[in-house]
Order: structure tokens, then sequence, then C-alpha cells
């Protein structure tokens, strides 16, 4: 192990020590046995970039995780079935509400009715995330890009009336019909495709975008590593949006070190009054 290696120079660094490494096993094995010999080169933390959509991490440093998950298989079983289970009803319940937003979505701006996005699940593996689209096509997303950071960084204060938000209130780039999707979660509705595909849960940490992740310290990365994503979680029936990002991340180690069927059986069931009674939704 070698500690406080120069990112920058991590190619070469590599290659000098792959060189010498290779070079004293041969002088001191036969060639039978450093044929044998497989090495394997790791640098942590690992570099993101958020233009690299299909990297995921290596398991290779969180064998706690690895480990965790063999233990839990059977119950991993279970939650995957009353992801399936759940999904599917919630999509027959809704399936009405499902036209009637598409409808409204095109009749009031121009674009698709769905918006679809790359986030990042669990070990950092991506998918296409879906929600009712509730911007105007072609924004600049340099404003989330830096009010994201400053919020991860600790330097965004909140919105500076009353309880703080920590979420972008006056976001340009949402539409009227955008605004009230978000305050009342309807834009969430087509993530039930996505739990059914299996890329997310229903209960779980809420997947980041690539560039978001960029900004973690290496703490933080744990909330994407432990779990898979979900629609809902411990942070969003305890604070949502008025919570740092500090403390939704303790949030979401909490649901993961403490998870069981019924955790998340109990967190499905105060969503709905967290969604409609909440008051922090953006």
């Amino acid at each position: 192990m070698f500690t406080e290696i120069d990112v920058d120079e991590r190619g070469s660094i590599h290659a000098t020590m792959m060189g010498r490494v290779s070079e004293t096993l041969r002088t001191n094995l036969s060639g039978t046995q450093f044929n044998q010999v497989t090495i394997s080169f790791h640098l942590y933390p690992e570099e993101w970039d958020h233009k690299t959509q299909d990297r995921d991490s290596n398991p290779v440093f969180y064998p706690d995780i690895m480990q965790r998950s063999k233990e839990r298989k059977i119950s991993q079983i279970s939650k995957r079935l009353m992801d399936i289970v759940g999904s599917i009803a919630a999509l027959l319940v809704f399936s009405p509400v499902f036209a009637i937003i598409a409808v409204l979505v095109k009749l009031t701006s121009q674009g698709p009715v769905v918006f679809r996005q790359r986030r990042l699940g669990q070990f950092g593996k991506s998918f296409e995330f879906l929600k009712f689209r509730s911007m105007y096509t072609d924004n600049d997303h340099t404003i989330h890009r830096t009010f994201i950071k400053d919020v991860i960084k600790g330097s965004y204060a909140g919105d500076g009336a009353g309880s703080p938000v920590y979420k972008m209130i006056d976001d340009p780039r949402i539409t009227p019909l955008g605004r009230f999707l978000r305050r009342s979660s309807l834009d969430e509705l087509p993530q039930f495709i996505n739990v059914l595909k299996g890329d997310m849960s229903l209960v779980g940490p809420r997947p980041p975008l690539a560039y978001e992740y960029q900004e973690y310290a290496v703490w933080h990365r744990r909330r994407v590593l432990e779990a898979r994503p979900g629609l809902t979680g411990l942070w969003q029936v305890r604070g949502r949006s008025r919570v740092r990002f500090d403390e939704m991340v303790r949030l979401d180690l909490q649901y993961v070190r403490n998870w069981s069927l019924w955790l998340d059986i109990q967190i499905l069931m105060q969503t709905p009054k967290a969604v409609l009674f909440g008051g922090d939704s953006f």
C-alpha cells in the first residue's frame, strides 16, 4: 500500500510499480511460478468523470458490503419480491393519473412527456432514471451543478426565510405545471418502472447524478455503495429538503445499518404523510 500518491501521475506510477514488481518476481521465481502470479493495481479513493457513465465502483475496496449482502441474501430476495409486487400494484392503481399527467405535460410545454436521465445505482452502476418532465427543454444545468456543489460542501446556508430549505426553490428551468408536480411528488411516479426493472427499490437512498458523486467526500460515497437506490427513504420521512446534506447521508447510512423488511414497510407507510404534509418538496 502506498499513501499520498499524486493522482495526476498515477499512470506513470502504475507503470513503474508494475515494472519493478514484475522484475523482482522474475528474478526470484521460476518461469512456471511467475506465470501463476496475478498482479492487480487499485487506486483509492476512485476518481470519477461525470462523462464516464458506465463505470462501477471497485468491490475490492468494500469487502464488508459484499459480506453483508451474502448474509442478507434471503432477506434481499424478499425485498425484491416486495418491490415487484408493490411497483406492479402502483402502476395499475396510478395508471389513470399517468394518463392525465401525460396529457397535461404535453399540452403545457414542448418536449417529451417523460424525462430520462442517467443516475448512479449501487456501486455506481448507471441506469436510465425516469420522471415526468417538469422542466423546459434544452436547459443549461450549470445552475444546478453550482448549487448542488455548494450544498454538498456545506457552503449553502438555506433559503434564508424561516426554516432553511436545501433545495432550489425558484429554479427558472421548471415549468408552472412542473412546480405542482414536484410539490406533490407526482413527477416521481414513472420511477415505479425503474423499481420493476430492478434499477431501484421502493425504499433506499435517492440516486445521485455522476457530477454530484464527484463532489462527495469519501464517507458520503457509502450512501451509493451500501444499497440499491429507492423511491423513498429515511431521509424523505424525517426531514427531506430541510435537512443538510451531511445529515441526509447519515440518515441513509442509518437506514442501511438497521435495514429490515419491517423498516421498509414503516417508511412506506410514513411516506404519504411526508409527501402531503411535509411542505418542503420543490
